[in-house]
């Protein structure tokens, strides 16, 4: 029996807007949590070798998502998973405020990850269901507008640090906010929920495991840049005061800014040829970090790797919503798994290589990571 997915009674304008809006409030909500970090390690008196272990949790609870979101989301669908997760995502926002122990904030950040990648998925199945509308690719201005939520998020938590405002009411404010968002946009979302979705599990096909790949070899490379840009600097650029942070802030820039221009550039170019520049400057923006290791030289290849790394989810999402063996929920949940693992692997990786040798090398074999996905993205046939 064919499925027939009920029909969308707003404008399309009103279904970007409202999408939009959730993908601002998942990453206003993430931002929220990581600018505070720092005053919760010190609540509860944790060294960084026990903030480091803690942290572990959130990455635990987002891969114990995966297999649950893509079963969900063919049960009830994207809108209404989507709605549920972001409620569930911000009340544990505030429940990591509330932490008064090492254990509680594990079990806490263990819902935090687990509701994060469910509204991770639900929302880019929604992003695809407008894109679909549009008939235009449209994904990576959403995954852009998280960015900017990233900014938003940092920039309330400095102020909040700075008048001394408690991680709770901190929270409280922001989950507040983000339920109001959610009522008012929830009405536009796309109600994608059928009697029959099909199984909820099939084996991915070529195309769909290429594509996990090609997320898998940029996201090692974001979070290498994530969680040791500023480390590099430091250490490798021998950067001085603020300067430490300035590679960071370069790769977040372009990063942000490269999601607004990828549309068009995929719309012109196409997908393929998007994701092979997308390589070509991941990998050239390292090597020009590594092998010229002075503060002007590696901020441009810090900003060509930002600008590299933009597109790239994006557009594989997009991709992998179009699949023609699976639904576009389960599609992405089977591409996220194999994405996010590069995500967890990156940043160990990058440490054990530097133990071992130096964190140039390491830093190498991530540019290589970076050509990876200029060399599989030519391959396969998207």
């Amino acid at each position: 029996m064919e499925t027939v997915v009920p029909p969308y009674h707003f404008s399309k304008k009103m279904l970007r807007i409202a999408v939009a809006a959730m993908f601002f409030m998942a990453g206003l909500c993430f931002a929220s949590w990581a600018s505070r970090i720092a005053t919760i390690q010190q609540n509860l008196n944790l060294t960084d070798a026990a903030l480091g272990g803690v942290l572990f949790a959130l990455p635990v609870g987002l891969m114990c998502s995966l297999p649950f979101s893509g079963w969900i989301i063919t049960k009830i669908g994207s809108r209404n998973l989507l709605l549920t997760a972001l409620v569930v995502y911000s009340c544990t926002l505030v429940t990591l405020g509330l932490a008064q122990t090492t254990l509680q904030l594990i079990l806490c950040l263990l819902l935090f990850g687990f509701s994060s990648n469910a509204v991770n998925i639900a929302v880019n199945t929604q992003a695809v269901a407008a894109e679909a509308i549009y008939e235009k690719p449209i994904m990576a201005s959403f995954h852009g507008v998280w960015s900017m939520a990233g900014f938003t998020g940092a920039g309330i938590g400095t102020f909040m640090i700075g008048n001394h405002i408690i991680p709770f009411h901190h929270f409280s404010l922001i989950l507040i906010i983000i339920l109001i968002v959610i009522i008012v946009s929830s009405r536009y979302l796309k109600n994608d929920r059928v009697a029959s979705a099909g199984p909820a599990f099939v084996m991915p096909d070529n195309s769909l495991i290429k594509l996990g790949i090609i997320a898998f070899c940029s996201m090692i490379c974001e979070g290498a840049m994530f969680d040791w840009s500023v480390i590099y600097f430091k250490k490798v650029v021998l950067a001085q005061g603020a300067w430490m942070g300035a590679g960071y802030t370069a790769f977040m820039l372009t990063m942000a800014g490269g999601r607004f221009i990828a549309d068009w550039f995929a719309h012109r170019f196409g997908l393929k040829r998007t994701l092979q520049i997308s390589g070509l400057l991941t990998a050239t923006g390292l090597m020009i970090a590594v092998i010229f290791p002075q503060l002007y030289t590696a901020l441009f290849g810090f900003l060509m790797v930002g600008a590299g790394v933009s597109s790239v989810v994006p557009m594989v999402f997009s991709a992998a919503g179009r699949s023609k063996t699976m639904s576009p929920g389960v599609a992405l949940a089977a591409v996220s798994t194999i994405g996010f693992m590069g995500f967890l692997i990156g940043p160990p990786l990058i440490g054990f290589i530097a133990e071992a040798a130096t964190l140039r090398a390491s830093f190498t074999l991530i540019a290589m990571m970076g050509l990876c996905v200029t060399v599989i993205s030519t391959k396969a046939k998207i």
